[in-house]
């Protein structure tokens, strides 16, 4: 494999005003086979297994072969703090690569996230970009794709299934009794362990190889997990809205003998086993993640993890097709990695460091690889970076903010921005006090997101409202504030051809990286000195910890976790943990309500302030505009819930039940 000059595929789009609803847009487009996109990157039918004709799985193989090649440049893309209607990163991350593509006759790859099917159908709609600039075919991008999120909700609860029922059974039998069912003899009559009993065996120190051999003491250790009811973090998974499964009761038929215990239902995407698709590096990788990760304590506060439980091994065989990226391709034909969905308040918000490899090295040197970071820079860029990038090893050369006028007039002092209610005239009237005023929020980002060793690029979305002057002055206070450059882009309205000022910056930042990649905070750092790092680059003066989160650092810390990254749970909307706290706030203190650990992911994350992991539907979900044209077979989705005024638009519009409102 060696890699090609430019892409062949490249169409050029036929634009209309106004801009057509997203899936309009979208079904306009016959899309290339996907073996051509495949193609496009010098790959082989060997190297990709087709899941219908315009997506594939991409096989890890791909990394071996091109172990000894040079990698492209690496582009991250976050925004400023958001409005609830989202500034458009996935639009601009995927505009910026059709610029590349299609109009700069660069190697590019673009990698996102897999959307959930809870906000395709509830109430932020899919995640394909916008206008065009999107990633198609845009219904199953949105919906089942290649099924990773299937194969997730079944690995989670599979798990959860085996948590309950080893409680059940060790109620109910003795210590012997256990061994026996757990080493059952064969024909012969012998006992022997299988592969994954060893794990725990060597977790308890235990060097005896033949069940025959424990003393009972050593039976007791074995076969007894004594999990806490009270301890369990690992809850069942689904992937949908629904609030009802917040809280729920479990046990409560006759045959569970009174084993009755309140738990919830999270959504698939917020899934631990999600993060650890997206962080893993290899099979082996994975696997070993799978089987660290801690569901709970024993009564005597030890960690119980999936391999002591015996589950790690099929957890891997239920993600052995999950962890390889799908391939897919924009409106203008340049080729998209699909791969993992992590939640970005509770998890790290970024897609995968397997799908970011791979790309790096189908693009080559010279070649472009831009990935979407969840929510705002305090939160996606910096989980990237100290996070994701830790456990990559790969360094970005640019980290893009994407802004825009209405959220910085938000920031400056402006009237509420509320999903489904039409914007206050603030919002599309000239006001550039306001914009300046607002530009607080954006200088905080770059300055944040700079003390990593990357140059930064502003991308402003432009509106048909905004202004020259509002333009210039979010420009003039970018580059005041330390920013490489700043760019208006207009490829929500006009596709790749909207973005090719942000791809010349790009390029440019790339070409003239002075230093290399710092972190925030170094990994042998306390929990509490790595938190208090992060709390600082938000503008915090302090934190404060609950009795709770002061008992869960002090457990961690015992059990040998201090030495993980940390994942910030905390509000997309702020910098601080007050969601009305706009601009760049300053002397807080962040409060800490209580510190969890996604072991096998490999962070830990403390909470600040309530964060739900399973979203409720509204009033009138998207699903009311989503049907299927009997006759055609085609998705028809026209309208949605959720008020948006964003790319070139003419007026405020609806976005599309299935198309993407960020």
């Amino acid at each position: 494999m060696s890699s090609s000059s430019s892409l062949k595929t490249v169409r050029q789009l036929q634009v209309a005003s106004p801009v057509p609803a997203d899936i309009d847009i979208a079904n306009s487009v016959e899309p290339f086979h996907i073996s051509e996109i495949a193609k496009d990157l010098n790959l082989s039918p060997k190297h990709y297994d087709l899941y219908g004709k315009y997506k594939a799985k991409l096989l890890l193989s791909v990394i071996d072969e091109l172990k000894g090649s040079g990698d492209g440049n690496y582009v991250v893309v976050g925004g400023i703090t958001p409005t609830p209607l989202g500034e458009g990163k996935s639009t601009t991350t995927v505009g910026l690569c059709q610029a590349l593509g299609a109009f700069q006759d660069k190697k590019v790859v673009t990698c996102l996230r897999q959307p959930s099917q809870g906000p395709t159908f509830g109430i932020k709609g899919g995640a394909a970009g916008g206008g065009y600039s999107q990633v198609i075919p845009m219904d199953e991008f949105n919906l089942h794709l290649t099924g990773d999120i299937h194969a997730i909700t079944a690995a989670n609860n599979l798990l959860a299934a085996a948590i309950d029922t080893r409680i059940f059974h060790e109620a109910t039998q003795s210590d012997k009794a256990l061994m026996n069912r757990l080493c059952p003899p064969n024909k012969e009559g012998k006992r022997s362990f299988n592969d994954i009993m060893f794990r725990r065996l060597t977790k308890l120190g235990i060097s005896k190889t033949s069940p025959e051999d424990l003393t009972p003491e050593e039976v007791k250790k074995f076969a007894r997990l004594d999990i806490d009811p009270d301890s369990i973090t690992w809850r069942r998974v689904m992937d949908i809205n629904d609030r009802f499964l917040r809280k729920i009761t479990i046990g409560q038929g006759p045959d569970e003998k009174g084993m009755v215990r309140e738990t919830a239902f999270d959504i698939s995407v917020a899934s631990e086993i999600m993060a650890v698709l997206a962080l893993t590096t290899s099979l082996a990788d994975m696997r070993e993640r799978l089987g660290k990760m801690v569901i709970g304590n024993s009564k005597a506060g030890d960690p119980v993890t999936a391999d002591d439980l015996g589950v790690g091994g099929a957890l891997t065989v239920l993600m052995k097709d999950a962890i390889n990226p799908t391939l897919m391709q924009t409106l203008e034909g340049t080729p998209v990695l699909v791969h993992a969905g992590p939640f970005a308040n509770i998890a790290h918000g970024n897609s995968s460091i397997v799908a970011d490899k791979i790309a790096l090295k189908l693009v080559g040197p010279g070649g472009f690889v831009v990935t979407e970071a969840g929510f705002g820079a305090d939160i996606g860029t910096e989980k990237f970076m100290n996070i994701k990038c830790r456990y990559s090893g790969l360094t970005p050369q640019c980290a893009i903010i994407v802004a825009t006028i209405r959220a910085l007039k938000m920031h400056g002092g402006g009237p509420d921005v509320v999903v489904g209610k039409p914007l206050n005239n603030a919002y599309v009237t000239e006001n550039v006090a306001l914009v300046e005023a607002g530009c607080i929020n954006l200088a905080k980002h770059i300055s944040n997101t700079k003390a990593y060793g990357v140059n930064v690029v502003v991308a402003v979305n432009k509106f048909s409202t905004d202004s020259e002057a509002e333009l210039n002055a979010v420009r003039n206070s970018a580059l005041a504030a330390g920013a490489y450059d700043a760019v208006i882009c207009t490829h929500h309205a006009h596709g790749g051809k909207g973005a090719v000022d942000l791809g010349i910056a790009v390029q440019r930042a790339c070409e003239n990286v002075t230093q290399p990649l710092k972190f925030l905070y170094p990994l042998d750092f306390s929990i509490k000195e790595k938190i208090e790092a992060i709390a600082r680059s938000y503008g915090a003066s302090g934190v404060e910890y609950s009795e709770q989160a002061e008992k869960q650092i002090e457990m961690y810390s015992k059990q040998g976790f201090s030495g993980l990254p940390i994942c910030m749970a905390k509000t997309q909307y702020s910098f601080s943990h007050n969601a009305s706290e706009k601009g760049a706030p300053t002397g807080f203190v962040l409060p800490i309500r209580d510190v969890r650990a996604s072991i096998g992911a490999g962070f830990i994350y403390p909470l600040v302030g309530t964060m739900s992991t399973m979203p409720g539907l509204p009033t009138r979900p998207c699903f009311y505009d989503i049907d299927l044209d009997t006759t055609t077979g085609r998705v028809i989705g026209n309208g949605g819930s959720k008020n948006f005024y964003r790319g070139s638009c003419s007026k405020e519009g609806i976005s599309n039940s299935l198309g993407s409102t960020t």
